[in-house]
């Protein structure tokens, strides 16, 4: 939201009571566009993205079936559509907001219908060492906080590197997780230093310490609005309690 983003859509296929909370409650403001997918029921779905390994019906919870429905649904709605995972984060490094961003990319690649931002690693193995935004007010809280995680690893560009997706839906016509399969418009890459993803996960390069990573604090940039803005929501949804003023 604090990048511009005006609509979420999640492909509910379980979750636990917490997030279940969180999700109403965003719900309830018309940020957070909830489908629910219970594939599990008609289908015996895959756990994980290679079949021969998870085998299964469907691949990946029908992963696939979900981000050609998000691009339909949003056609005659929406500018821009980012497909991206839950945990991940595109963020823009030379604009305050996705908007502005979008704007310049279109105007210097006008012909462009799908641009390919690039997937970087922040190990959630390691720490900012000021814990400067160690919230103990948010230890209770599942999950991790992403301002703790700084760090971020280069790509092993020797191998496969995946991106994910900013497509306008209207020039797309079939999708896959890391690609357009199908599409109106040119593809472009947007260098990663213009755009890249923030993916706060287990490391993809082994166990490398802060000295072997380069230091990245753009999400700092929105603490001042970020931090009480997830107060807020964490409060609503049950999962904060609110501190009495003095």
């Amino acid at each position: 939201r604090l990048l511009g983003v005006d609509r979420v859509v999640i492909y509910n296929t379980s979750c636990g009571p917490e997030l279940d909370l969180l999700f109403q409650s965003y719900s309830r403001t018309g940020f957070l566009e909830i489908v629910p997918w219970p594939i599990d029921l008609f289908l015996s779905p895959s756990w994980g993205w290679l079949y021969s390994l998870s085998g299964g019906d469907v691949h990946y919870f029908g992963q696939l079936a979900t981000l050609n429905e998000c691009v339909y649904r949003s056609m005659d709605r929406s500018r821009y559509v980012l497909l991206n995972d839950i945990d991940e984060i595109i963020m823009p490094y030379q604009h305050n907001n996705l908007m502005s961003l979008m704007n310049t990319l279109q105007q210097q690649h006008p012909k462009t219908g799908v641009f390919l931002i690039e997937n970087h690693v922040f190990p959630k193995t390691v720490f900012e060492p000021s814990k400067r935004f160690h919230l103990p007010k948010w230890d209770e809280v599942p999950g991790f906080n992403i301002l703790e995680h700084i760090y971020r690893e280069d790509p092993d560009r020797t191998k496969y590197h995946p991106h994910k997706l900013i497509v306008q839906p209207r020039l797309v016509e079939q999708v896959s997780v890391h690609d357009v399969l199908k599409a109106f418009g040119t593809t472009y890459k947007v260098p990663p230093d213009v755009c890249r993803i923030i993916h706060v996960r287990g490391s993809l390069r082994g166990k490398l310490d802060a000295k072997e990573l380069n230091e990245d604090t753009r999400l700092w940039d929105f603490h001042e609005k970020l931090i009480p803005n997830v107060d807020k929501a964490l409060e609503r949804a049950g999962l904060l309690r609110s501190e009495p003023a003095l």
